[in-house]
């Protein structure tokens, strides 16, 4: 995030609109996007130092939300403080605590390796997807979509299809564990390799609350093992990060990476991974969308289960747990003199780091 007087960032994560913008001193703030005067959105006015000064009729917020300045009197009025949210900055992003700052915990967000790790070359991007993010986990709960819907970018083999992982509970989550072998490379590196290639090739995936899908992919030579982790010659070692954070009930922001390690890295590589990965999470805007849609029209509709949603459905279950028990827990937050009214629909998992994107 850029220090540039104007460098404001306006994000809207669990229907609550926000601001962020970089202090002198490098920390960021992020505060409610909203004047206390008549409502002006903040990320449309200016820096002053460490503050925010609203250009439209002049009041002055310091980093803590509290009003420093108001034009035409000396007098502040009392309780005139804007709402700010506890923020940790970690592996090239910006997590934002949306509920109570005493319960703010940084040891709830989840691990990622950002491109300032010296140890890989990893290429981010962000997308805006028109969809409910349950069906984003849904989706990334289930990666044998791979062999349908990117059939022509990640495709090649439908080992997702017919393999069984190895799934372990997580504090918050699932590890979820893939291993493949003697299967051909996925359709978007065919061309670097003889028609006839085959590899090993292992995905170990963290899926864990409130959508964050963090993997590591391997790819090895052909090696003797027929199950389990491959004795091949490790040949490819890729991570990628990636964070889905809903605006509101029909919109997501889904930031990613993948890059290569330095030491398995070849000139291009990194880049053909973000080609390809922005090209099919393009494809997966699309369904999701269209699925949206559908959901919406006809709520209640009959729909026929398989084996393959497992892993989804017990992804959504630990999920409905944290948000019945946080809706036991949940008091009156923020407090009344910002006279505001929070609907349980508005705060559905509050007690979660939300990403606001790359710094």
């Amino acid at each position: 995030m850029s220090q540039g007087k104007k460098a404001l960032l306006a994000r809207r994560i669990a229907n609550d609109p926000l601001v962020l913008y970089r202090k002198p001193d490098g920390g960021i703030v992020a505060m409610e996007d909203r004047c206390l005067h008549r409502q002006a959105a903040l990320h449309l006015e200016q820096k002053e130092g460490d503050s925010l000064r609203c250009m439209s009729h002049g009041m002055k917020f310091g980093p803590d939300g509290r009003c420093a300045e108001v034009p035409g009197q000396t007098r502040i009025p009392e309780g005139a403080c804007v709402r700010t949210y506890p923020l940790v900055e970690k592996d090239n992003w910006i997590w934002v605590w949306m509920g109570d700052p005493a319960k703010a915990d940084p040891s709830l967000i989840c691990r990622a390796i950002g491109p300032s790790d010296t140890n890989w070359h990893m290429k981010t991007s962000q997308l805006a997807v028109n969809t409910n993010y349950r069906l984003e986990i849904a989706n990334l709960m289930d990666l044998s979509h791979a062999t349908r819907i990117h059939r022509h970018i990640l495709g090649g083999t439908d080992a997702w299809v017919w393999t069984k992982p190895q799934r372990t509970l997580l504090p918050r989550g699932i590890n979820t564990k893939y291993w493949f072998s003697r299967v051909p490379a996925p359709a978007f590196a065919q061309h670097l390799f003889p028609a006839e290639a085959v590899f090993d090739v292992s995905a170990d995936v963290d899926v864990t609350l409130p959508c964050n899908f963090i993997m590591h992919f391997q790819v090895y030579t052909l090696g003797k093992a027929t199950e389990g982790p491959s004795d091949g010659q490790l040949l490819l070692d890729t991570h990628s990060s990636q964070a889905v954070t809903p605006r509101d009930e029909d919109w997501v922001d889904y930031y990613y990476s993948w890059g290569t390690s330095v030491a398995t890295d070849s000139p291009g590589m990194s880049e053909m991974l973000l080609e390809t990965v922005n090209a099919a999470f393009v494809e997966d805007k699309v369904v999701l969308e269209a699925q949206w849609r559908n959901v919406k029209e006809r709520p209640h509709a009959k729909q026929v289960g398989m084996l393959l949603d497992a892993g989804p459905e017990k992804m959504l279950s630990i999920l409905d747990t944290f948000l019945a028990e946080e809706a036991q827990e949940r008091v009156q937050w923020p407090p009344p003199l910002t006279e505001r009214d929070f609907s349980s629909e508005e705060h559905d998992a509050d007690t979660v780091w939300r990403c606001c994107g790359d710094t």
